[in-house]
């Protein structure tokens, strides 16, 4: 299931953070076969590389061996779902700031103490480098975490199981990382967020939720899915310059002025005669100031506009005023049309 929409979020609005954006979705229903997860982590992948990143990496985690950590914490079993909403701000508001909110919560002392000093150092490692040796360096995680939390070997099989499906493209973008924790409750098994260098938090998120559709449905039906958050990857591709140079260009080459209504027809005909030799070709609707119409065509890119007044409609010539050179001169019609086109081409 694929789908694209717009979601609402109460949260405090910053960069990268709305209350209102689009979510852009992949979910599987009716397996719970560690292929999916696989596959979820490659159309995440595919997805970030054709928009151009090369510097992402999609850490994954399970829910289960987060349980199995709060356990050996010392968590009693209600303050679970609060620690790991908690937990999840860890990159965030920092360890202090973690410290703060389990304490708020009524964790003590000593379980505050073992959680941060288990979790802060796996936090500062470089989470966005690329190596060539995560595969190997995620088996030695796992393998480490069998010794210190061995309640959680049933999560870490899982995810050997899903790594070990990737395709080698894919498996040098992903890592093992315990401190994911993703703050909703409803994830029942691997979680996964794709992060880059230069944006706090993650550009999406998701994981298995194999009983949330059995509470409304009465039926457990297993599920995993993946949202990409669409303005949080816009904001990183503005700011990087990402987008492509067709993708910046003007919405015209040319627009054509409107001196009055009553010559609504003829410019209409002018601009159909420009789209033929190849212009792309903006009419402006309404007959209002020409100072306004300019402005109008420069603050948009428009590289020229066409004036056809009295004296051009009964002489069949446009005046050509070129916003970029601060130009204007008068040519016959299809002499008008080659004008632009070649200067146009000049420019590249």
């Amino acid at each position: 299931r694929y789908q694209i929409q717009p979601v609402w979020r109460a949260d405090r609005p910053a960069r990268g953070r709305f209350r209102e954006f689009y979510q852009c979705d992949v979910d599987s229903l009716g397996s719970t076969s560690p292929v999916v997860e696989a596959e979820l982590c490659a159309a995440v992948a595919d997805a970030m590389t054709e928009l151009g990143f090369n510097d992402f990496v999609i850490r994954i985690n399970h829910r289960q061996l987060l349980a199995s950590l709060l356990g050996r914490a010392g968590v009693t079993l209600e303050l679970h779902t609060g620690t790991l909403i908690v937990l999840d701000k860890l990159d965030k508001i920092g360890g202090d700031g973690v410290n703060r909110e389990l304490a708020a919560l009524g964790l003590g002392p000593n379980e505050r103490l073992w959680l941060l000093n288990t979790l802060e150092p796996l936090r500062r490692l470089a989470v966005t480098n690329v190596e060539k040796d995560w595969p190997r360096k995620n088996a030695a995680a796992l393998e480490a975490l069998d010794k210190e939390i061995p309640d959680g070997q049933s999560a870490t099989a899982n995810l050997r199981q899903i790594l070990g499906l990737l395709e080698p493209g894919v498996s040098q973008r992903v890592r093992v990382d315990v401190t994911l924790a993703r703050g909703l409750s409803y994830y029942t098994g691997a979680i996964m967020e794709v992060n880059v260098p230069d944006l706090a938090g993650s550009l999406g998120g998701g994981g298995r939720y194999d009983n949330l559709i059995g509470m409304f449905a009465g039926q457990d039906i297993p599920a995993c899915g993946f949202s990409l958050g669409l303005e949080r990857i816009l904001v990183v591709m503005t700011e990087r310059g990402m987008f492509p140079a067709t993708l910046a260009m003007s919405p015209a080459d040319v627009m054509v002025a409107m001196f009055e209504t009553s010559a609504a027809t003829h410019v209409m005909a002018v601009a159909s005669r420009l789209r033929a030799r190849g212009l792309r070709v903006l009419v402006y609707p309404d007959a209002e100031r020409i100072g306004k119409q300019i402005k109008y065509a420069d603050v948009r890119g428009i590289p020229f506009v066409a004036l056809v007044g009295d004296e051009e409609m009964k002489a069949g010539t446009l005046t050509v005023k070129d916003l970029a050179a601060q130009t204007q001169q008068t040519y016959d019609e299809p002499a008008a049309g080659d004008a632009m086109l070649e200067a146009l081409k000049r420019r590249g």
